[in-house]
């Protein structure tokens, strides 16, 4: 039985948390509003589930995987990094229970409201390097990095999470067969080769993330996985039309497919500040941009919208204006002559 099978507030894990509302779910995972009975405290709780057809042997992959998720997490102390209480099972269900964040993720704020300004998307990017930056000199990648892992609380701070795939030095390698590890958006392209990830394949997807965030949809992005993976190998990213120029360079530079040619972290840190510190980045687009999507209650409502005509498409239409005009003078003209 897992926790979907009762009802809120009636079941207990390792004898202290006690589970509530659902506040997401994932491929394979659930994440639970909880309460920790012994501190009393609010608490998030991570349920890990696997597929009940799954063999046994890629039942305790995941499992550890899941495992090593708490190792990683918990090693960390950085006030943009979540922070993990405990890790408790149940069988072969893991729970991780970690601090109760109130915000919205990254992707919800940018859905709901459109793209941010670019001083605004580099002081997220100033707090998500420093956190990324404490992770990796702990030996820790987190290999997922992207919108729907980034809350933003209320008071504008924001917070990594969920470092449920994050590969950490000293583990085995864990691998799954036909199981796509990130989101094809937001995978570097030495991971989407094959290659083993690094401190760089962090940066590369905290840019991906960031250019979401200033230009309101990734730089490579299409309907199907596969096609999106091949774009992040072998295409150039979306040119900037909002980021401004001097954090579209930084952004551009992030999206490098040459890991070696990427700033390091230190070196992002401080070109993140230059732009959040920039007046003409604080300053709202010329053109406005209406959100793509509303919030009602707890729900999201997704509105319709025009897409703007391609410059071709209004040149030609301006010609074709200016060539009915030239002929209503002429036709006048002439009309005027015969009278």
């Amino acid at each position: 039985m897992t926790a979907s099978d009762v009802g809120s507030n009636t079941r207990v894990v390792a004898g202290r948390y006690r589970l509530g509302e659902r506040l997401g779910r994932g491929g394979m995972a659930v994440v639970w509003a909880g309460y920790d009975e012994l501190l009393a405290r609010p608490v998030a709780i991570k349920e890990v589930r696997l597929p009940e057809a799954i063999e046994d042997t890629e039942r305790s992959v995941l499992h550890e995987r899941a495992m090593r998720e708490a190792r990683a997490a918990a090693r960390l102390d950085h006030p943009c990094a979540v922070r993990v209480y405990d890790v408790c099972d149940e069988g072969d269900i893991a729970f991780i229970v970690m601090e109760l964040i109130d915000g919205q993720t990254l992707a919800d704020v940018v859905r709901c409201d459109g793209p941010m300004l670019p001083a605004r998307v580099a002081e997220i990017g100033v707090c998500l390097v420093e956190a990324l930056q404490a992770a990796h000199e702990a030996g820790i990648i987190h290999r997922d990095v992207k919108p729907g892992n980034v809350i933003v609380r209320a008071d504008g701070r924001v917070t990594l999470t969920d470092f449920g795939i994050a590969s950490t030095a000293g583990d085995p390698s864990i691998t799954s067969t036909g199981l796509l590890l990130g989101s094809p958006a937001y995978i570097s392209p030495e991971r989407a080769r094959g290659d083993a990830p690094g401190p760089a394949s962090d940066l590369w997807s905290l840019g991906a993330t960031l250019y979401t965030a200033v230009e309101g949809r990734p730089p490579f992005d299409h309907p199907d996985p596969l096609a999106t993976l091949t774009a992040v190998v072998t295409d150039q990213p979306r040119p900037c039309q909002r980021a401004g120029p001097v954090l579209c360079d930084v952004l551009t530079r992030l999206l490098d497919k040459d890991p070696a040619r990427r700033p390091d972290a230190a070196t992002l840190r401080e070109a993140l500040r230059t732009v959040a510190a920039d007046p003409d980045a604080q300053r709202a687009p010329s053109v406005a941009v209406a959100p793509r999507a509303v919030r009602i209650g707890a729900d999201t409502v997704a509105l319709s919208t025009v897409p703007d005509p391609p410059l071709r498409t209004r040149a030609l239409a301006l010609v074709l204006l200016c060539t009915v005009v030239f002929l209503a003078a002429a036709t006048a003209a002439a009309l005027l002559t015969r009278t």
